[in-house]
């Protein structure tokens, strides 16, 4: 199992915080397209830009951001536990 944890601005559309995904060996792109089949284009459209993960969304694999990973071939294996967060700034 692979355990998703999901931020606030995306409960209005999980409608929930955490997913557990019964997958195997995998990628963070095998997981989105699964999230993605379920949750529909809304879903892609917050978390996705052409493709690639929008600059603003930070996701991460037992701690560590996919941006200094794999990026989206990062490998998944079961166990582990994935955060999506939004960039937070402020003034």
């Amino acid at each position: 199992m692979v355990k998703i944890r999901f931020p606030s601005a995306l409960q209005a559309i999980t409608k929930t915080n955490e997913k557990e995904l019964n997958l195997k060996e995998t990628s963070i792109r095998s997981v989105f397209e699964e999230l993605t089949k379920e949750y529909g284009s809304e879903f892609e459209r917050i978390i996705f830009d052409d493709g690639d993960i929008r600059r603003f969304i930070n996701v991460f694999v037992n701690g560590e951001n996919i941006r200094h990973l794999s990026g989206l071939e990062t490998e998944i294996k079961d166990g582990d536990e994935i955060s999506i967060l939004p960039a937070v700034s402020g003034g």
